[in-house]
């Protein structure tokens, strides 16, 4: 049986009235046709909430909740969304009339004392604790996508935006953190009430607060103060992080001021460090959460972990305009929001440290990832329907994150990057504090540009997919009498990516860089005519081109001769989706090959590119009967580079590369010897968390794991990372038995709420030396997927994948997902393509290792 509400829309003038009726129904989650009836009728929206929050983590959270708003038209039938079960509502009363409590299928029903005008509904309840990441000794609020609804009664949609006034009563030794600024407090013996000033008007996502035992840092910067909470113990990360922490924010807020024309938005600048936060960071104006690990660095960082410190927080940072002050409607445009703060870093970025290495990392940190999921047959558009917020979080993934700024990029350069600028800042003004679609933004854009960008919108926002490039050139002699590119889909029907790059054609002493804009399926490179017969040509030699582009196998002994490290990253990554598709190189080939650049390869972002590769390639697409001979090799390539490369960066990336890779008892000996003196090889910088690194692997190959991970239990001093490796020591027993219990503990969703700590714990337990034993885990692993994106956070469903199946190789675990697959015909279609998105490297696997 189903229930409806219908909304009479009254319009009257003159004593007349026409009335027409739309219908919503009584459904778990929220649907999309009971956001957009509610955005009707609803608005000027404020929340009063107080949580009493109790030092034990077992005991229950008393709140108290009075929902203001302003009705336009009396439903019949008011949801207020609320997933928890009736026994968490204690009272309910409408404009102070008291009502029964009715709570189906995840909504609070209110069909009594309803008022056109501004209605009160006050609520006393027992708060959901699934989103509220409680700690033995801290908590955290985290409520993206749609999870406020687990902790309080709300309105849990984004167009929904409301002023929230917060109370929370804690233990008295513990520090607060929200959206608003304390207002005031009152103490008593054992505890603490803080009143924090109204927000800004947020959707309930971006609701926050954070409480516990943190350290309280504040600092004034450009007459800006900044508060910060943490758990951070180690005094040399301390030192050496906090000043740089909030320097960042401060150049982040004044970079983004300048470029979009608007104050920072916000009435506060607050953030907390959360040990294993399951996220990089999170948006909440005013409460932004971080991944601890992430900004506590010290003299053993290398330099790509200080620049992506630096993109967090810039990412962060630019969200306060690019989805917090306007904010999609309807979270089928989430991507919105995520591409401006990814882009907007990227502009950070390329500010503070020069184009150079801005290109070179823009490269890398978008295409690599970017084309592990478009390559698949899973891909997913940027843009994705949804029509209900309980699947929202499946609309998260590499694309949203890395194929979209890709795509900014061609936009910006189509129009012009004045222009762009422009548009953006018509689009900021005129939605500040609301909401806004795509086809909004588009509205705005078309306006400063001269190109169609609805049709071009077709095919890079709302189709998935890469192009492959092909080229046919001819020879008159020893001149160029005709050069063609062309384009055609990898997969799927025909379509064109109208597209920027550049070709470069190498000569023995010199060189000729042409510009491409391709239009259609082909393009005729009229300015290469007459020019020499070059020697060898790169494409996509500036890495802006989107695709899987050719090359010419004559580059292989030319490679490490050139001097620019943004053509060679582009050659590096053109060459692995090249060998993927089978094409040019073999994995082993290519493995040899990516071998050779270890001494030579001196920078270090293209070095970190390549060991990733070598290490892919390594685990998941060469044969298992071939490892122990390869790993000779690698080892003594690796150790040989390591010795020979200067800077300390470099040999650490080295050193982390060899104890991935290494099986030989001689290797072994090594690690244990550098972790049990705790000596770190010649100019190698070893901080604790490396150690532990090291405990893990060595447990993970050999069968000493109980005793080398309960002597790195004993050295840790931090609580929090201590907890983290008891956590893992399970999934690390040399016991068969142990990890089993350790896996099929996971069906419990209690076990599972250290997220970043589950998946590290998966990828041990299905590393490739314990395949044999862990394949069993599978068809579990696939049934429990719909429990883990229902009852997880917005990256768990895509990271329990990827942890399991990301080395797997064997056609026993290729049945068991076609199985899977073909056994559940009406599959959740996202959570399929999670599955194919996940497991394309197995499939390509096998195909690869036939050959």
């Amino acid at each position: 049986m189903k229930s409806t509400f219908i909304l009479f829309l009254l319009f009257s003038g003159l004593n007349l009235f026409a009335q027409t009726s739309v219908t919503a129904t009584v459904e778990t989650g929220v649907s999309l046709s009971l956001a957009k009836s509610r955005k009707a009728i609803i608005n000027e929206i404020e929340y009063k909430l107080h949580f009493n929050i109790p030092a034990s983590k077992a005991s229950e959270i008393a709140a108290s909740e009075e929902i203001k708003f302003n009705l336009k038209v009396i439903p019949t039938l008011l949801q207020l969304d609320f997933k928890q079960d009736a026994k968490h509502i204690k009272s309910i009363a409408v404009n102070g009339k008291s009502i029964a409590i009715n709570l189906q299928k995840e909504h609070l029903l209110i069909d009594k004392y309803l008022i056109k005008a501004v209605n009160k509904i006050n609520i006393q309840f027992i708060a959901g604790n699934e989103s509220l990441n409680r700690n033995p000794d801290y908590l955290y609020a985290l409520f993206v996508p749609d999870h406020a609804r687990t902790v309080f009664p709300c309105f849990d949609q984004p167009d929904l935006k409301a002023v929230f006034s917060l109370t929370l009563t804690v233990p008295k030794e513990w520090q607060v953190l929200a959206n608003g600024a304390k207002k005031d407090s009152v103490s008593n013996v054992s505890a603490t009430t803080y009143q924090f000033t109204n927000s800004d008007k947020l959707p309930t996502y971006l609701f926050s607060f954070a409480a516990g035992r943190f350290i309280p840092l504040k600092q004034t910067l450009n007459n800006r103060t900044m508060e910060f909470l943490h758990r951070e113990t180690d005094a040399k990360k301390i030192i050496l992080s906090v000043d740089s922490v909030f320097i960042a924010h401060r150049d982040a807020i004044d970079f983004l001021e300048k470029w979009t024309g608007i104050p920072f938005p916000f009435q506060k600048t607050g953030f907390v460090a959360i040990p294993d936060f399951q996220f990089g960071g999170m948006e909440h104006p005013g409460a932004v959460q971080y991944k601890s690990s992430a900004l506590f660095l010290d003299e053993g960082a290398t330099r790509d972990q200080f620049i992506s410190r630096s993109n967090l927080i810039s990412h962060e940072t630019a969200h306060m305009w690019f989805g917090d002050l306007v904010t999609m409607k309807w979270f089928d445009d989430v991507w919105m929001k995520e591409v401006f703060a990814n882009f907007m870093t990227d502009k950070v970025t390329e500010k503070l440290m020069g184009k150079n290495t801005f290109d070179l990392k823009f490269l890398q940190d978008h295409y690599p990832a970017a084309y592990g999921i478009d390559r698949t047959t899973g891909a997913n558009p940027i843009r994705q329907q949804l029509d209900n917020l309980e699947n929202a979080g499946s609309m998260y993934g590499n694309i949203i994150y890395h194929k979209a700024p890709i795509m900014m990029k061609q936009l910006e350069q189509l129009m012009g990057k004045k222009n762009f600028q422009k548009g953006i800042r018509e689009y900021l003004k005129k939605y500040s504090y609301t909401n806004a679609d795509w086809n909004e933004l588009i509205s705005i854009l078309s306006k400063y540009s001269k190109t169609n960008l609805y049709e071009w919108n077709k095919v890079w926002v709302n189709q998935p997919g890469r192009p492959v490039f092909n080229y046919q050139i001819k020879y008159n002699g020893n001149k160029i009498s005709s050069f063609i590119i062309s384009q055609q889909p990898e997969n799927g029907s025909q379509r064109v990516w109208p597209q920027t790059f550049s070709v470069k054609l190498f000569y023995p002493d010199q060189a000729k860089t042409i510009s491409v804009n391709i239009k259609n399926t082909s393009i005729a490179l009229t300015e290469a005519e007459g020019l020499e017969k070059p020697s060898f040509i790169l494409f996509n030699a500036d890495g802006t081109g989107y695709g899987v582009f050719p090359i010419e196998k004559s580059m292989e002994e030319k490679i490490y001769k050139m001097e620019n490290p943004l053509e060679r990253a582009s050659f590096y990554i053109n060459a692995y989706e090249n060998t993927l598709n089978g094409k040019y190189f073999s994995p082993e080939q290519l493995l040899l090959l990516l071998t050779k650049g270890l001494i030579v390869e001196k920078n270090e972002m293209n070095l970190r590119l390549i060991t990733g590769y070598i290490s892919n390639l390594f685990w998941t697409f060469t044969h298992r009967d071939n490892r122990s001979t390869l790993s000779l090799m690698l080892e003594k390539a690796l150790w040989q580079a390591m010795e020979q490369q200067t800077a300390s960066n470099n040999k650490k990336i080295l050193f982390n590369t060899y104890q991935n890779i290494y099986l030989s008892d001689e290797a072994a000996r090594n690690i244990y010897t550098i972790w049990q003196t705790q000596k770190a090889p010649n100019g190698v910088k070893l901080i604790d968390e490396d150690y532990t690194g090291l405990a893990l692997s060595i447990a993970l190959k050999s069968d000493t794991a109980k005793n080398v991970l309960n002597q790195q239990l004993q050295r840790i001093t931090n609580i929090d990372r201590k907890s983290r490796l008891q956590f893992l020591m399970p999934a690390l027993s040399s016991v068969e038995k142990e990890r089993d219990s350790f896996f099929y503990s996971l069906r419990e969703r209690k076990n599972r709420e250290k997220e970043a700590w589950v998946t590290s714990a998966l990828s041990y337990l299905n590393h490739p030396l314990r395949q044999n034993s862990s394949i069993k885990y599978l068809p579990e692993s696939l049934n429990l997927l719909e429990s883990i994106q229902k009852t997880g956070d917005i990256f768990f469903p895509q990271s329990w994948l990827s942890a399991i199946f990301g080395s797997y190789q064997s056609p026993e675990a290729e049945r068991i997902v076609n199985d899977f697959l073909k056994n559940h015909p009406k599959y959740n279609p996202k959570l399929k393509d999670k599955i194919l998105q996940s497991t394309d490297n197995l499939f390509r696997a096998n195909r690869l290792l036939k050959n």
